[in-house]
């Protein structure tokens, strides 16, 4: 670890913020030194986990990037809305949220489902997103799918509430390091995080029902990294293959991992993110696959 990496951190700050009537559960980290005046990057979580399932990712991003995080409505400690939502509507209220913050621009960051909310992030506010980071996501209702015993185990929120359960399919549904490590998926999934009601959960499935982003990805402009496993049973290889060949500014990461490669192997990607996020000119294409 470098000196400017091994100096303390700013501090997170977790706080309650009213968006539009919803109560959402945010952390905040300010940028420092070099960071103080550069937008922030907003991580966008996979389904039904709370902002603390990211924190591996928050430990090897530079310390001084400003970062924000979020419970999405009805997950972990954020109010459940009165109505279920769709994901333009989500995008909408992040949007929102981030301006109340005090950051009209921003990059952001899409694990998993946050990737789905991350690529509308994009497509509606062209203005406001700088950059895009997609991880392990795909195009939604298009795409090519995982197996359908893989799609049964996250059609239900068991796993982020039985951790037995979530050690006991860890290695079907997540793959990589998963698959001789189980039980570090239930650690992931349980250690920290906050699950929320069931509800919230459904409601998060709810919002991805017949929504696809194929037919305004050639219309993103935003540069944008594409990263994925290449041993993800949610989200087959081929995903993020075919999202970086419709995304005009793209760069291309296949990694050796499986879905949740992110947070088990933050330490080899967050530097990955980190070039990508402060290269002056990453509207070069690029395909830089792990050897």
């Amino acid at each position: 670890m470098t000196a400017e990496r091994a100096r303390p951190r700013a501090e997170d700050r977790v706080r309650n913020v009213t968006v539009r009537g919803v109560t959402g559960r945010v952390s905040v980290r300010p940028g420092v030194g070099s960071y103080t005046d550069q937008v922030p990057l907003l991580l966008c979580n996979g389904i039904g986990t709370s902002l603390e399932a990211l924190q591996p990712l928050v430990d090897e991003l530079h310390p001084d990037r400003g970062l924000v995080r979020f419970d999405v409505p009805g997950v972990g400690g954020s109010q459940l809305p009165p109505f279920p939502y769709t994901i333009a509507g989500l995008a909408s209220w992040v949007t929102a949220l981030m301006a109340k913050l005090g950051h009209r621009r921003f990059d952001v960051l899409g694990l998993s489902w946050g990737g789905g909310l991350a690529q509308q992030l994009a497509v509606q506010g062209p203005r406001r997103v700088r950059r895009v980071v997609l991880v392990a996501t795909g195009t939604g209702t298009l795409m090519v799918p995982a197996h359908p015993r893989v799609l049964r185990i996250m059609s239900t929120p068991q796993r982020h509430r039985d951790p037995a359960y979530a050690a006991k399919v860890a290695p079907q549904i997540y793959g990589g390091s998963m698959r001789t490590h189980p039980a570090r998926g239930a650690a992931l999934l349980h250690g920290a995080t906050r699950s929320g009601s069931k509800l919230g959960y459904y409601y998060q499935l709810a919002a991805m029902t017949g929504w696809t982003s194929l037919p305004f990805l050639r219309l993103l402009r935003q540069p944008t990294l594409v990263m994925g496993g290449d041993d993800d049973p949610i989200i087959p290889v081929a995903n993020p293959k075919m999202q970086a060949a419709l995304i005009p500014h793209s760069q291309l990461h296949i990694y050796h991992g499986g879905h949740l490669g992110i947070l088990t192997e933050a330490d080899a990607l967050a530097p990955v993110i980190d070039t990508f996020l402060d290269d002056e000119d990453p509207t070069r294409t690029r395909s830089t696959p792990d050897e």
